[in-house]
């Protein structure tokens, strides 16, 4: 079967795989958008995990065609399949948004758990009967626990799916740009600067002896790709803001009995539907139909990256510490709590800076002291780190107003002045 996608052209899906794609389970991924509530902001973000994990399963292929026609077809014929049915079903575990919950408000644990996909792959589910069938379940959930020797395979058939530079992150660069309007992407050749040494997946930088300065700069067009669109996109005020919305309905409902395991047999439309099933006191009532109508909060308060932030602010990472801070500036304010949210996202990693290379003296890390791109990704480390914003978003009207509360509580002046009029 062959199916047309707007941004790699025509992808192959062969018969084996056409089963794991007719399931259920693979299907649901249709309603579940790939950037979460970005479409508030970019309108043309409304493509799915369905076809991130077409495109993810393609750009597999690719890295595995390249590594046989690099020398490794023997190495890679034995695994081809289970690789590419992995990458297939990589986002099985991911519910409804899914990185607002488990990145942003730290409501669930990762949907990377190696139990989420146990569970998503049972083999009394349809999706686990159809791996079964196939003989491809166990290697598929030793690729995605990352864990695959404890099937008899090699460390890079998990790494060409969940890396530092993988088939995940090729696909979705290419993606959220073309569908956000962005018009940023990658140059083909990165594709064949893969390789295997050692069993592990790395990124050949050097030729005949030789190393290439191409390379290497093309692999950092690749992590500035990755810095530019988490700036622009996923760490867009507005999409934060509609994020925790849905978040804080998401709180509301688990407190009158929803389970996480609720969530993944829904999508983005029947879990709003769900939502306001738990709505009580018309607090859930609120949050979605606002959302609906894009009514959204709006940034009160906000504090940037920076060495002298108050330990308390950042203690709201822990969910109840941020409930209890979101209780007490609601009650100063003399606003229902479900109007006042704060964002506090952990600090994180930019763990594809850790790209294992090879280069004329060996393999190592593209961010490793002796590497000559050393300087340059440490640069981009630290413009990725200081992304990091604290936000209090409050109704519209009373943003002004939160400003000075805001700045009382936590003892700190906000980084941002809430301006006069509307913001979008």
């Amino acid at each position: 079967m062959i199916i047309r996608d707007p941004v790699h052209g025509d992808i192959t899906v062969n018969e084996e795989l056409r089963q794991l794609l007719d399931t259920s389970a693979l299907q649901r991924l249709r309603g579940i958008k790939q950037t979460g509530t970005a479409h508030f902001v970019y309108p043309g973000c409304v493509h799915t995990r369905f076809e991130h994990s077409l495109g993810t399963l393609h750009m597999a292929a690719r890295i595995l065609d390249q590594l046989a026609a690099g020398g490794h077809a023997a190495a890679v014929a034995p695994h081809r399949r289970a690789v590419e049915a992995a990458a297939l079903v990589h986002d099985i575990s991911h519910v409804p948004y899914g990185h607002t919950f488990e990145d942003e408000r730290a409501l669930f644990g990762r949907h990377d758990r190696p139990e989420r996909f146990q569970a998503a792959l049972s083999a009394d589910s349809e999706l686990g009967d159809v791996l079964d069938r196939l003989g491809l379940r166990e290697p598929v959930l030793a690729i995605l626990g990352g864990r695959p020797q404890a099937a008899g395979l090699p460390a890079w058939t998990a790494q060409i799916v969940s890396g530092a530079i993988d088939a995940d992150l090729l696909d979705y660069l290419r993606r959220d740009a073309y569908f956000s309007g962005i018009r940023q992407t990658y140059d083909e050749r990165v594709v064949s600067y893969f390789a295997l040494a050692d069993g592990e997946l790395v990124m050949a930088l050097a030729r005949h002896g030789l190393d290439r300065p191409d390379a290497r700069s093309e692999i950092m067009h690749l992590l500035r790709l990755r810095y530019f669109l988490t700036e622009r996109l996923y760490l867009h005020h507005t999409k934060i803001a509609a994020g925790a919305m849905v978040s804080r309905a998401v709180e509301l409902a688990c407190e009158r009995g929803l389970r996480e395991g609720d969530l993944g047999r829904l999508t983005d439309e029947t879990l709003l539907l769900a939502l306001e099933g738990y709505d009580v006191d018309g607090d859930i009532g609120w949050l979605i139909g606002s959302l609906r109508r894009r009514c959204l909060v709006k940034r009160a308060y906000a504090v940037r990256a920076a060495a002298d932030l108050p330990e308390e602010l950042m203690r709201c990472a822990d969910p109840a510490v941020r409930r209890r801070h979101e209780r007490a500036l609601a009650a100063t304010l003399g606003l229902p709590e479900h109007q006042v949210m704060i964002y506090c996202p952990r600090r994180s990693s930019f763990k594809e800076a850790a790209v294992p290379v090879l280069t004329s003296v060996g393999r190592t890390l593209l961010d490793a002291p002796s590497s000559p791109a050393a300087g340059e990704v440490a640069a981009l480390k630290r413009q990725y780190e200081d992304l990091w914003t604290f936000y209090v978003f409050v109704p519209q009207e009373r943003r002004l107003e939160a400003l000075r509360v805001c700045e009382e509580h936590f003892g700190r002046t906000s980084d941002y002045r809430p301006p006069g009029g509307d913001e979008p």
